[in-house]
């Protein structure tokens, strides 16, 4: 008599989710107040230069216009096979968001000191995505307080790690 087996275990449908560029410094520069999912308007090459690694948004932020949200200063190299049909490395490019979200980002980031900032673009299920932040600028004694908070926090780690091992 034959044994039966027991079925495979089922494969879980959460987004596969794969960072390509992220923005280090926009923790150290803003406090981030609020992170919104937007979709980039992309052409193939600019696609294919961010999957390999080509892009920067060191520089980069974002901005309001006519009711549409644009990024603005983001580096994204031109592709090695792209021939004539390549972009411009530095070119405006349009963030797809829902018509609410462009509304309550525009009223909220022309409050004072408040900006938009790219802080990563991410795959998820093979769409190019970009996590954008509602930040608000940190004045230089705000770092310091931070790199502080760091270190402090850094010496209680360790000195608890101390205290176990011995």
């Amino acid at each position: 008599m034959p044994t039966r087996t027991a079925p495979p275990p089922a494969k879980t449908a959460g987004p596969r989710i794969k960072t390509l560029v992220s923005n280090r410094q926009a923790p150290h520069e803003y406090l981030i107040l609020d992170t919104v999912e937007a979709g980039l308007a992309l052409t193939g090459t600019e696609v294919k230069s961010i999957r390999a690694g080509n892009a920067n948004l060191r520089d980069a932020y974002a901005r309001a216009e006519n009711g549409e949200i644009f990024l603005w200063n983001c580096y994204i190299a031109p592709f090695d096979q792209g021939n004539r049909w390549n972009h411009e490395p530095r070119r405006p490019r349009k963030l797809l968001l829902h018509t609410r979200e462009i509304g309550r980002l525009t009223s909220k980031s022309h409050e004072s000191g408040n900006t938009l900032v790219p802080l990563r673009i991410y795959e998820k299920n093979g769409k190019i995505k970009l996590e954008l932040a509602l930040g608000k600028g940190k004045r230089q004694y705000d770092k310091r307080v931070a790199i502080a908070e760091r270190e402090t926090k850094r010496e209680i780690e360790r000195a608890i790690k101390e205290a176990y091992a011995r």
